[in-house]
């Protein structure tokens, strides 16, 4: 990885994202749900794991374009098929699916990971 895409920000270390892996237009990020990460139902926020998913997208084109200096997504959908509980690890896997006359389409997928 570079160092670029293994940079952290002030977010990550507050939500505790780790970076898995990356490659070439791709990027896992994942982390532990904490209690203070709980909805008012005792479940995972979903805007918890929204940001989870954009950091996987955000970092998977900053392994194609490690000099960018901002980028944004102007564009985020989620389908929550279940509630994320308190205390599992999450993971997101984000992916450049377009490349045309300079922009970039990266999409992320996320899945809960139960018992560690």
């Amino acid at each position: 990885m570079s160092n670029v895409a293994e940079a952290r920000s002030p977010a990550w270390s507050w939500l505790g994202f780790r970076l898995v892996e990356t490659g070439a237009g791709t990027a896992v990020v994942d982390m532990t749900t904490t209690e203070n990460m709980a909805n008012h139902s005792g479940f995972v926020h979903g805007g918890i794991i929204s940001a989870l998913a954009d950091s996987a997208m955000g970092r998977s084109l900053r392994t194609l374009k490690p000099g960018v200096s901002r980028a944004m997504s102007f564009d985020l959908k989620l389908s929550f098929i279940s509630a994320a509980k308190i205390g599992e690890e999450l993971r997101a896997a984000g992916k450049v699916s377009t490349r045309a006359a300079g922009q970039w389409s990266p999409s992320a997928g996320s899945r809960a990971r139960t018992g560690g």
